[in-house]
């Protein structure tokens, strides 16, 4: 079923207005018509089950007929800090960490990152990206669509580690310290995680001791060097394993 994603329609009874961008997408993309159904996402948990009443040049209303919660949402919020890589790799980073249950992905500009941006180059990057996003949680069902923020640095992730359980950090010098181990000592719910993940060069010891010393933890994932567009899905892929009923 269509999928879309209403802001303010939280606790709507009756019916649900649809504007902007998505009613040409429903009018001459889909090519809905009056009685066909929708899932409305009012990006708070809830899914509304409608049935389209009216269509006209700037809006689609519809009825709504059902009301359920979202099932797709992990029962944690998960915060990827995304070392920038090169060429179109953080398009399938965003895409796949979106589809694993990220709930949103800071782009970081490490000492190793070999891409620079700044400026309009990372403001129409950021808006590509935020796009890539919003498909990514449509295709997959995802009760909202998770936010691809504005770049940051390191030290910026140290100034919000009091915010999270944990924020724990992909290394590949590390040798003992594992994710399991990191993972296991989580027991309440609702819990606030952020993963951090080192560009193509990796980690500078410079950073990984930053991160360290602000309480951030530093693990391995075992003996393979992987490449960056893999270690977010790894480590998405364990935490949905270990955290999903």
């Amino acid at each position: 079923m269509p999928r879309f994603y209403v802001e303010g329609c939280q606790d709507a009874q009756t019916g649900i207005t649809i504007m902007g961008e998505d009613v040409n997408h429903i009018k001459n993309v889909l090519r809905l018509t009056i009685g066909d159904t929708i899932t409305v996402c009012d990006g708070a948990g809830k899914e509304y089950e409608c049935e389209i009443a009216e269509i006209s040049k700037e809006q689609v209303y519809a009825n709504i007929v059902d009301i359920n919660q979202n099932a797709a949402e992990l029962p944690c919020n998960i915060t990827l800090f995304q070392g920038m890589p090169k060429s179109d790799k953080m398009e399938l980073i965003i895409q796949k960490s979106v589809e694993l249950g990220a709930n949103s992905i800071i782009p970081v500009n490490m000492k190793r990152c070999v891409v620079k941006l700044e400026g309009k180059d990372e403001i129409k990057k950021n808006e590509r990206w935020q796009k890539i996003a919003e498909s990514a949680a449509k295709q997959c069902g995802r009760g909202f669509i998770p936010e691809v923020k504005h770049l940051i640095n390191v030290k910026e992730i140290c100034n919000w580690i009091n915010e999270y359980d944990v924020i724990i950090v992909a290394y590949e010098n590390e040798k003992e310290n594992t994710l399991k181990t990191e993972l296991k000592k989580l027991k309440a719910t609702d819990l606030k995680i952020g993963i951090v993940i080192g560009p193509e060069g990796g980690f500078e010891e410079s950073d990984i001791k930053l991160l360290k010393e602000s309480g951030a933890k530093i693990v391995t994932l075992g003996d393979r060097i992987l490449r960056t567009e893999t270690v977010a899905l790894n480590v998405l892929s364990i935490i949905m394993y270990e955290f999903e009923q």
